[in-house]
């Protein structure tokens, strides 16, 4: 109870915020919360790196088989993240109509933090599922050669140390 309790305490204090002003991309909001978006953002990479590696297929050396297999897979990629971002976006939305008033209903936040959090440990899942099925077509060479193109791992912000008056 207590994590749900601290859950919900952090989707309110992170997520209230971001509503305030929602002709901006929920990206813009969320910059500076890291661990947050790391999954979303991770997630993106993982399309990303597909793209990026069809669109460099000569210099990755990929056979035009190759190609054939990663391009639907690429494709469902997109697809799929598509869907996720819609849903996450309704989700979002939901939990704020729900806060909107002074003494919301903790039941009906707990909820959809709970659906928030399915959304995205689903669509995680997926993510790794598909980027599972391309790196079996890939060589090992190949597989290299896609990393030094883009890197795994975000370059990660330093801290900002706030001044003291």
């Amino acid at each position: 109870m207590k994590r749900i309790v601290v859950a919900l305490f952090l989707t309110v204090v992170f997520a209230v915020p971001a509503f305030s002003q929602m002709d901006m991309p929920m990206q813009e909001h969320m910059e500076g919360h890291g661990h947050m978006m790391e999954m979303g953002s991770g997630m993106d990479r993982m399309g990303t790196m597909m793209g990026m590696c069809l669109e460099n297929a000569e210099k990755i050396g990929l056979s035009d088989e190759q190609v054939k297999k990663l391009t639907p897979i690429h494709r469902e990629m997109e697809k799929k993240h598509a869907r996720f971002k819609a849903d996450l976006k309704i989700a979002e939305i939901e939990l704020m109509e729900i806060m909107e008033v002074k003494d919301f209903d903790l039941e009906k936040a707990n909820a959809a933090v709970k659906k928030i959090s399915d959304i995205k440990t689903t669509h995680h899942l997926e993510m790794l599922k598909s980027m599972k099925e391309a790196r079996t077509i890939l060589t090992d060479a190949q597989f290299q050669k896609m990393k030094k193109l883009m890197p795994m791992k975000a370059q990660k912000k330093p801290i900002r140390k706030m001044k003291r008056p």
